[in-house]
Protein backbone atom coordinates (compact mmCIF):
# COMPACT_ATOMS: atom_id res chain seq x y z
CA UNK A 1 0.00 0.00 0.00
CA UNK A 2 1.11 3.54 -0.90
CA UNK A 3 2.50 5.19 1.89
CA UNK A 4 2.53 8.86 1.46
CA UNK A 5 4.38 10.85 4.40
CA UNK A 6 4.70 14.97 4.60
CA UNK A 7 7.56 17.50 5.10
CA UNK A 8 10.64 14.85 4.14
CA UNK A 9 13.89 16.25 3.97
CA UNK A 10 15.04 15.94 0.73
CA UNK A 11 18.68 17.15 1.39
CA UNK A 12 19.70 13.49 2.51
CA UNK A 13 18.14 11.89 -0.69
CA UNK A 14 20.49 13.93 -3.46
CA UNK A 15 23.91 13.57 -4.00
CA UNK A 16 24.13 17.21 -3.25
CA UNK A 17 23.05 16.98 -0.09
CA UNK A 18 21.24 20.69 -0.11
CA UNK A 19 17.51 21.21 -0.67
CA UNK A 20 14.49 21.93 2.12
CA UNK A 21 11.63 19.13 2.80
CA UNK A 22 8.97 17.79 0.05
CA UNK A 23 5.52 18.81 1.19
CA UNK A 24 4.38 15.17 0.24
CA UNK A 25 6.89 11.88 -0.44
CA UNK A 26 6.20 8.68 -1.44
CA UNK A 27 8.47 5.59 -2.17
CA UNK A 28 7.64 3.48 -5.11
CA UNK A 29 9.07 0.32 -6.46
CA UNK A 30 6.80 -1.10 -9.40
CA UNK A 31 4.32 0.13 -11.91
CA UNK A 32 1.61 -0.23 -9.85
CA UNK A 33 2.77 1.99 -6.73
CA UNK A 34 3.96 5.02 -9.19
CA UNK A 35 0.33 4.29 -10.62
CA UNK A 36 -0.81 4.64 -7.02
CA UNK A 37 1.19 7.72 -6.43
CA UNK A 38 0.06 9.27 -9.79
CA UNK A 39 -3.23 9.09 -9.03
CA UNK A 40 -2.80 10.54 -5.08
CA UNK A 41 -1.62 13.52 -6.60
CA UNK A 42 -3.96 13.95 -8.69
CA UNK A 43 -6.61 13.72 -6.01
CA UNK A 44 -5.08 15.85 -3.95
CA UNK A 45 -4.30 18.28 -6.75
CA UNK A 46 -0.50 18.44 -6.23
CA UNK A 47 2.19 18.29 -8.94
CA UNK A 48 4.25 15.39 -8.64
CA UNK A 49 8.12 15.77 -8.98
CA UNK A 50 9.98 11.78 -10.53
CA UNK A 51 13.38 11.36 -8.52
CA UNK A 52 15.63 7.87 -8.04
CA UNK A 53 19.47 8.22 -7.00
CA UNK A 54 19.33 11.94 -6.47
CA UNK A 55 22.32 12.64 -8.51
CA UNK A 56 22.33 15.58 -11.16
CA UNK A 57 19.84 17.15 -9.40
CA UNK A 58 19.64 20.40 -7.20
CA UNK A 59 16.91 20.65 -4.72
CA UNK A 60 15.29 24.37 -3.78
CA UNK A 61 15.84 25.45 -0.28
CA UNK A 62 12.66 25.96 0.53
CA UNK A 63 11.65 22.59 -0.56
CA UNK A 64 8.91 21.66 -3.10
CA UNK A 65 5.56 21.84 -2.82
CA UNK A 66 4.81 18.65 -4.48
CA UNK A 67 4.51 14.95 -4.14
CA UNK A 68 7.85 13.54 -4.93
CA UNK A 69 8.35 10.35 -5.98
CA UNK A 70 11.27 8.21 -5.44
CA UNK A 71 11.52 5.45 -7.63
CA UNK A 72 13.60 2.57 -5.50
CA UNK A 73 14.41 -0.88 -6.75
CA UNK A 74 16.73 -3.46 -7.44
CA UNK A 75 15.47 -6.02 -9.56
CA UNK A 76 17.07 -7.23 -12.75
CA UNK A 77 17.76 -10.08 -14.52
CA UNK A 78 19.88 -11.79 -16.94
CA UNK A 79 19.19 -13.63 -20.25
CA UNK A 80 22.36 -14.62 -22.42
CA UNK A 81 23.99 -11.25 -22.60
CA UNK A 82 21.00 -9.06 -22.46
CA UNK A 83 20.24 -7.14 -18.78
CA UNK A 84 16.88 -6.53 -18.29
CA UNK A 85 17.20 -3.90 -15.36
CA UNK A 86 14.64 -1.60 -12.91
CA UNK A 87 15.24 1.75 -13.18
CA UNK A 88 16.33 2.10 -9.59
CA UNK A 89 19.17 -0.08 -9.90
CA UNK A 90 22.68 1.66 -9.34
CA UNK A 91 24.71 2.32 -12.70
CA UNK A 92 27.82 0.95 -11.22
CA UNK A 93 26.22 -1.83 -8.79
CA UNK A 94 24.93 -3.26 -12.43
CA UNK A 95 28.31 -2.52 -13.99
CA UNK A 96 29.96 -4.83 -11.57
CA UNK A 97 27.56 -7.57 -11.40
CA UNK A 98 27.76 -8.11 -15.31
CA UNK A 99 31.53 -7.87 -15.44
CA UNK A 100 31.46 -10.94 -12.23
CA UNK A 101 29.20 -12.77 -15.00
CA UNK A 102 31.48 -11.98 -17.91
CA UNK A 103 29.37 -9.43 -19.78
CA UNK A 104 31.05 -6.11 -20.49
CA UNK A 105 31.27 -3.40 -23.08
CA UNK A 106 30.14 -0.44 -20.96
CA UNK A 107 32.77 -0.99 -17.98
CA UNK A 108 34.18 2.93 -19.40
CA UNK A 109 30.42 4.30 -17.79
CA UNK A 110 31.66 2.46 -14.29
CA UNK A 111 31.94 5.31 -11.48
CA UNK A 112 29.16 8.17 -13.33
CA UNK A 113 26.90 8.24 -10.00
CA UNK A 114 22.71 7.32 -10.00
CA UNK A 115 21.22 4.97 -11.67
CA UNK A 116 20.23 3.04 -15.15
CA UNK A 117 16.71 4.95 -15.54
CA UNK A 118 18.30 8.72 -14.67
CA UNK A 119 21.31 7.37 -16.84
CA UNK A 120 18.79 6.34 -19.70
CA UNK A 121 17.17 9.60 -19.35
CA UNK A 122 20.36 12.01 -19.81
CA UNK A 123 22.13 9.67 -21.78
CA UNK A 124 25.16 9.70 -19.97
CA UNK A 125 28.42 8.97 -20.64
CA UNK A 126 32.45 9.16 -20.18
CA UNK A 127 35.25 8.36 -22.18
CA UNK A 128 33.54 7.67 -25.16
CA UNK A 129 30.92 5.42 -24.90
CA UNK A 130 27.60 6.35 -23.92
CA UNK A 131 24.29 4.60 -22.26
CA UNK A 132 22.65 4.89 -25.75
CA UNK A 133 25.41 2.56 -26.92
CA UNK A 134 23.99 -0.46 -25.16
CA UNK A 135 20.50 0.32 -23.90
CA UNK A 136 18.02 -2.06 -27.03
CA UNK A 137 14.66 -1.00 -25.32
CA UNK A 138 12.64 0.99 -22.74
CA UNK A 139 9.18 0.30 -21.42
CA UNK A 140 7.75 3.48 -19.90
CA UNK A 141 4.31 4.51 -18.42
CA UNK A 142 2.47 7.93 -19.43
CA UNK A 143 1.45 9.87 -16.50
CA UNK A 144 -1.15 11.58 -18.41
CA UNK A 145 -2.68 8.89 -20.66
CA UNK A 146 -2.06 5.51 -18.71
CA UNK A 147 -0.23 4.11 -21.40
CA UNK A 148 2.28 1.55 -21.52
CA UNK A 149 5.01 1.67 -24.73
CA UNK A 150 7.73 0.00 -25.64
CA UNK A 151 10.17 1.88 -26.85
CA UNK A 152 13.13 0.55 -28.80
CA UNK A 153 16.74 2.75 -28.91
CA UNK A 154 15.75 4.22 -32.21
CA UNK A 155 12.60 5.53 -30.88
CA UNK A 156 14.62 7.39 -27.58
CA UNK A 157 15.82 10.20 -29.77
CA UNK A 158 19.37 9.77 -27.82
CA UNK A 159 21.61 12.87 -28.60
CA UNK A 160 24.74 13.81 -26.29
CA UNK A 161 23.12 14.10 -23.14
CA UNK A 162 19.83 13.61 -24.42
CA UNK A 163 17.18 11.17 -24.82
CA UNK A 164 13.13 11.25 -25.83
CA UNK A 165 12.55 10.88 -21.57
CA UNK A 166 13.79 14.56 -20.89
CA UNK A 167 12.00 16.20 -23.46
CA UNK A 168 8.58 14.12 -22.62
CA UNK A 169 8.53 13.78 -18.81
CA UNK A 170 5.20 12.45 -18.90
CA UNK A 171 6.80 9.39 -19.84
CA UNK A 172 8.26 7.69 -16.48
CA UNK A 173 10.56 4.54 -17.22
CA UNK A 174 9.64 1.45 -16.03
CA UNK A 175 12.25 -0.95 -17.44
CA UNK A 176 15.91 -0.72 -19.23
CA UNK A 177 16.71 -3.62 -21.41
CA UNK A 178 20.67 -3.54 -22.18
CA UNK A 179 22.86 -5.84 -24.76
CA UNK A 180 26.64 -6.64 -23.37
CA UNK A 181 29.32 -8.11 -24.62
CA UNK A 182 31.00 -11.61 -23.59
CA UNK A 183 34.36 -10.45 -21.83
CA UNK A 184 36.81 -12.66 -19.63
CA UNK A 185 35.09 -11.34 -16.00
CA UNK A 186 38.98 -10.54 -14.99
CA UNK A 187 39.60 -7.92 -18.21
CA UNK A 188 36.42 -6.32 -17.67
CA UNK A 189 36.98 -5.93 -13.68
CA UNK A 190 40.33 -4.76 -14.61
CA UNK A 191 38.50 -2.29 -17.15
CA UNK A 192 35.76 -1.31 -14.37
CA UNK A 193 38.78 -0.26 -12.03
CA UNK A 194 40.94 1.68 -14.10
CA UNK A 195 38.25 3.54 -15.46
CA UNK A 196 37.18 4.78 -11.74
CA UNK A 197 41.06 5.35 -11.06
CA UNK A 198 40.70 7.74 -14.18
CA UNK A 199 37.64 9.33 -13.01
CA UNK A 200 39.53 9.78 -9.18
CA UNK A 201 42.56 11.80 -11.34
CA UNK A 202 40.14 13.97 -13.54
CA UNK A 203 37.07 14.24 -11.60
CA UNK A 204 36.17 13.74 -8.09
CA UNK A 205 34.58 10.86 -6.72
CA UNK A 206 32.37 10.52 -3.48
CA UNK A 207 31.83 13.93 -2.80
CA UNK A 208 28.61 16.10 -2.65
CA UNK A 209 28.31 17.47 -5.89
CA UNK A 210 25.48 16.63 -8.74
CA UNK A 211 28.14 15.52 -11.07
CA UNK A 212 28.81 17.69 -14.09
CA UNK A 213 26.93 20.62 -13.57
CA UNK A 214 27.36 21.63 -17.15
CA UNK A 215 27.10 19.93 -20.15
CA UNK A 216 30.30 20.26 -22.37
CA UNK A 217 29.50 22.85 -24.95
CA UNK A 218 29.44 22.87 -29.08
CA UNK A 219 32.54 25.78 -29.37
CA UNK A 220 33.66 28.04 -31.89
CA UNK A 221 36.16 27.36 -34.38
CA UNK A 222 39.23 29.52 -32.67
CA UNK A 223 37.99 28.00 -29.11
CA UNK A 224 38.29 24.35 -30.42
CA UNK A 225 41.69 25.03 -31.85
CA UNK A 226 42.67 26.74 -28.90
CA UNK A 227 41.44 23.22 -26.60
CA UNK A 228 42.96 20.99 -29.45
CA UNK A 229 46.51 22.70 -29.47
CA UNK A 230 46.44 22.56 -25.28
CA UNK A 231 45.45 19.52 -24.95
CA UNK A 232 46.86 17.49 -27.89
CA UNK A 233 43.12 16.15 -28.78
CA UNK A 234 40.32 16.63 -31.09
CA UNK A 235 37.23 17.80 -29.79
CA UNK A 236 34.29 15.15 -30.22
CA UNK A 237 31.32 16.38 -31.77
CA UNK A 238 32.75 20.16 -32.51
CA UNK A 239 32.38 20.50 -28.53
CA UNK A 240 35.06 21.00 -25.24
CA UNK A 241 34.91 19.98 -21.89
CA UNK A 242 32.89 22.69 -20.15
CA UNK A 243 35.61 21.81 -17.29
CA UNK A 244 38.37 23.43 -19.42
CA UNK A 245 36.60 26.66 -20.19
CA UNK A 246 35.54 26.92 -16.52
CA UNK A 247 39.19 26.64 -15.99
CA UNK A 248 40.68 29.16 -18.88
CA UNK A 249 37.95 31.64 -17.44
CA UNK A 250 39.36 31.64 -14.59
CA UNK A 251 36.40 30.19 -12.23
CA UNK A 252 38.10 27.12 -10.64
CA UNK A 253 38.05 27.30 -7.10
CA UNK A 254 35.75 30.05 -7.62
CA UNK A 255 33.22 30.26 -4.47
CA UNK A 256 30.06 31.68 -3.13
CA UNK A 257 29.00 30.69 0.21
CA UNK A 258 29.33 27.09 0.65
CA UNK A 259 29.45 26.34 -3.22
CA UNK A 260 32.81 25.84 -4.97
CA UNK A 261 34.21 24.85 -8.35
CA UNK A 262 36.54 21.83 -7.52
CA UNK A 263 39.96 22.48 -7.84
CA UNK A 264 40.10 19.31 -9.15
CA UNK A 265 37.82 19.49 -11.69
CA UNK A 266 36.26 22.75 -12.02
CA UNK A 267 32.72 21.43 -13.50
CA UNK A 268 31.76 19.84 -10.33
CA UNK A 269 30.40 22.69 -7.96
CA UNK A 270 30.63 21.00 -4.86
CA UNK A 271 28.55 21.51 -1.65
CA UNK A 272 32.26 22.57 0.73
CA UNK A 273 30.36 22.69 3.83
CA UNK A 274 26.94 24.02 4.31
CA UNK A 275 26.28 25.13 1.08
CA UNK A 276 22.44 26.61 -0.14
CA UNK A 277 20.89 26.06 -3.24
CA UNK A 278 21.22 30.37 -3.70
CA UNK A 279 24.78 29.31 -3.45
CA UNK A 280 24.68 27.46 -5.78
CA UNK A 281 22.55 28.86 -8.44
CA UNK A 282 24.78 32.45 -7.71
CA UNK A 283 28.31 30.67 -8.43
CA UNK A 284 26.71 28.99 -11.58
CA UNK A 285 25.86 32.08 -13.10
CA UNK A 286 29.27 33.82 -12.34
CA UNK A 287 30.58 30.93 -14.23
CA UNK A 288 28.46 30.99 -17.33
CA UNK A 289 29.03 34.87 -17.13
CA UNK A 290 32.45 34.84 -17.14
CA UNK A 291 32.88 31.81 -19.91
CA UNK A 292 30.82 33.93 -22.48
CA UNK A 293 32.79 36.97 -22.04
CA UNK A 294 35.71 35.30 -22.18
CA UNK A 295 34.88 32.98 -25.41
CA UNK A 296 31.50 33.83 -26.41
CA UNK A 297 30.06 30.25 -25.44
CA UNK A 298 27.14 29.66 -23.30
CA UNK A 299 27.12 27.17 -20.88
CA UNK A 300 23.68 25.08 -19.99
CA UNK A 301 22.74 23.15 -17.62
CA UNK A 302 23.58 19.28 -17.33
CA UNK A 303 21.83 19.25 -13.73
CA UNK A 304 18.45 19.35 -12.94
CA UNK A 305 17.29 22.14 -11.29
CA UNK A 306 14.52 22.44 -9.51
CA UNK A 307 12.46 25.47 -8.27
Amino acid sequence: MLNVRENVPLAPLTTFEIGGPAKYFAEVADDTEIKEALQWAKEHKVPCIIIAGGSNVLMPDDGLNALVIRVAGNDFAFEGDRLDAHPGCNLLSLIRTASERGLGGWEKLAGIPGTIGGAVRGNAGAFGPEIKDFVTSVRAFNSGTDEYRDFVSPDIDFSYRHSFFKDHPEWIILRVTLQLQEIHAAASAKLVADTISEREKRHIQNVRAAGSYFMNPVAPPAVREMFENEKKAASRGGRVPAGWLIEKAGMKGARIGGAIASEQHPNYIKNDGDAKAIDVLALAKKIKDAVREQFGVELKEEAVILT
